[in-house]
């Protein structure tokens, strides 16, 4: 039987971007979507007041209480965050480097993300096209490589580092370097499987090439200004001698405080994250941009609020090494990701093979990294401002 079909073209009025309107508007989880955003928005807004106002009250009392001090015996019968502001801003003993590559990479993240819904909501990138969706996210990170440099060698040059050299090819390399070594050791696998999904050579090449080429450059460029610039203000001096740190509840050290910590802000976007899980693995369309733009400042504002008012309480104890655990206190949010990964490959999806999950937990990996990497950077910057605006604000002898 031999069939046959005609077609008929007729010139439309209506642009090519929204010709999808037709399918994607009045869809049945609109009405899911919608609420689901708006309530999250308002759970968290609710808990950005309370804490805030609970914040202010509590830091006022204690502002004015210590200000009011007028002999050496009170201030010694005194305790709490005051007694550590001569360790509060000494360098991290553990790996300073390390710290401040971690810490640049993720505001690199955060503005290129940043950038990304912006083209998009500009009309400058079509969503539906997810092929130049991702090739605009791979140009911002490669093109934003000048914030992780100066971000990066600021924190080090406030840290006494002296290997800048180091630091700034570590910034360079690390995050980048450790995603096309996932990508490649994938890659092998599917090429011996000849997966049509199997990358090209030249390409994993070019990419290289534009990494080393544009990439590298931007990154030596922005830390060269990060070093040039001055070494940043804080408002106590470091003694010399590390003040003792009393023992510490058990909830209040690592790994629990910083697996509590990691909870707000994933559930700020754990909603919205089902609806760009589905478009990424279930071939559904993902369109909403300004809600997402939404999103991503109540995610910087739940990291903010959890790691300020974590931080405190671990100051209040006498504790001053915030560095890291600010950092890790928002970015085990991205553990929280990969196990979300976990439970949608076992009830969403419906892969069968190895190579296919292999595919599956490979991507959401760095997809994850990147995610703890930019709430850990949001925590940390936090920390770093509330610690400078406390301790500005009392008398200290």
């Amino acid at each position: 039987v031999v069939y046959s079909y005609e077609v008929e073209w007729e010139e439309s009025d209506v642009e090519w971007t929204d010709r999808w309107d037709v399918y994607l508007v009045g869809s049945p989880d609109d009405d899911i979507h919608y609420f689901a955003i708006v309530n999250s928005l308002m759970i968290v807004l609710f808990l950005f007041g309370a804490v805030a106002t609970i914040m202010i009250r509590t830091l006022r009392k204690d502002i004015a209480g210590y200000n009011e001090m007028q002999t050496i015996e009170d201030a010694q019968e005194e305790t709490g965050w005051k007694l550590v502001h001569g360790d509060v801003f000494r360098p991290p003993s553990f790996s300073p480097m390390i710290l401040s590559v971690a810490v640049g990479t993720g505001v690199q993240i955060g503005v290129c993300f940043f950038s990304v819904l912006l083209c998009s909501l500009l009309k400058l990138v079509n969503p539906m096209k997810k092929g130049q969706a991702l090739t605009s996210i791979v140009v911002l990170y490669v093109l934003s490589g000048t914030v992780s440099g100066y971000y990066s060698s600021r924190l080090y040059k406030f840290c006494d580092g002296k290997a800048w050299k180091r630091n700034t090819m570590l910034t360079a390399v690390s995050f980048p370097g450790l995603l096309v070594t996932m990508f490649t050791i994938l890659n092998i696998f599917l090429s011996f499987a000849k997966a049509a999904t199997a990358v090209p050579f030249w390409l994993v090449i070019s990419m290289f090439l534009l990494w080393v080429c544009v990439s590298t450059p931007l990154v030596f460029a922005g830390s060269y200004l990060g070093f040039r610039a001055d070494k940043t203000d804080v408002p106590t001096k470091t003694n010399q001698i590390a003040r003792f740190i009393p023992e510490q509840p058990f909830y209040a050290d690592v790994p629990f405080s910083c697996l509590f910590g990691g909870i707000l802000p994933f559930g700020s976007v754990c909603i919205e994250l089902f609806f760009i899980m589905s478009a990424l693995w279930l071939h559904q369309y993902f369109y909403m941009m300004g809600f997402l733009m939404a999103v991503l400042f109540i995610l910087v504002a739940t990291c903010s609020m959890v790691s300020i008012v974590m931080c405190y309480l671990q100051l209040c104890g006498e504790d001053h090494r915030w560095w890291w655990k600010s950092f890790w206190n928002c970015a085990t949010a991205g553990v929280y990701l990969f196990l979300y990964a976990l439970w949608f490959l076992s009830s969403k999806l419906d892969l069968i093979g190895f190579l296919p999950i292999l595919v599956y937990l490979t991507y959401m990996s760095m997809i994850s990294i990147a995610f703890g990497l930019l709430c850990g950077a949001i925590g940390f910057y936090s920390c770093f401002w509330f610690t400078k605006k406390i301790y500005g604000a009392v008398k200290v002898d």
